[in-house]
């Protein structure tokens, strides 16, 4: 239980932080999910446009904090592997 008025601000404002952080990081796994299913049966220009949204989404999560900036690097990093293997 907060003791002061700021300390009740604080906390809803996390709260709203917390829930918006949870959508993001959902927003990426569901982003990467669709990725790997076109990159592993679809063409390649599909795999290419769902790639371009994976990292300008993974840049955007570690631009706010979201997933640690070397986190988003990695996986960009191996996914492109993985789109370089797409015939």
């Amino acid at each position: 239980m907060p003791n002061t008025k700021s300390a009740e601000r604080r906390a809803r404002h996390s709260a709203r932080k917390h829930l918006h952080n949870v959508a993001l990081r959902s927003r990426l796994k569901t982003l990467e999910k669709k990725f790997r299913a076109v990159a592993t049966g679809g063409p390649r220009e599909a795999a290419q446009a769902a790639f371009q949204q994976l990292s300008s989404a993974f840049d955007k999560a570690a631009k706010v904090g979201v997933v640690h900036r070397g986190r988003a690097a990695r996986k960009k990093s191996r996914l492109a592997q993985v789109l370089n293997r797409v015939k």
